[in-house]
């Protein structure tokens, strides 16, 4: 029904520059929330940062002033500009959105299937 596609990871130096992009298509009535989660090896999944619909936004406290989210909502596509990485932002990044597929339906969760990113020399 619906498919969150991400792009964009891969492997930077420490210091270095990366951006997301994930897009969102298939049946698809409105897209609510949409943001970026992290699985870093050996630990549990956790929140980078969402969007709502709005402007408002939230951030992990540890990239807060690094990272930025924004989104095309023309395009139902969300991005993660992540500057000044670190090695420990090594993880799997995951897509995710709150989607409802026909007017008047609960908006459900998806995910992506994830891309890696590696901060390393």
């Amino acid at each position: 029904q619906v498919q969150l596609v991400e792009s964009g990871g891969g492997l930077v130096q420490p210091g270095g520059s990366l951006r997301l992009s994930c897009v969102a298509s298939g049946t698809i009535f409105n897209v609510y929330a949409m943001g970026w989660y992290r699985q870093p090896p050996g630990k549990q999944r956790e929140l980078v940062a969402r969007q709502t619909t709005g402007t408002m936004t939230n951030y992990a406290d540890s990239v807060k002033g690094r990272f930025t989210i924004s989104r095309d909502t023309t395009k139902n596509t969300v991005y993660l500009q992540m500057n000044s990485l670190k090695p420990e932002d090594t993880a799997v990044y995951y897509c995710n959105a709150d989607v409802a597929t026909h007017r008047g339906l609960v908006p459900l969760e998806y995910w992506g299937q994830g891309t890696q990113v590696t901060v390393s020399e």
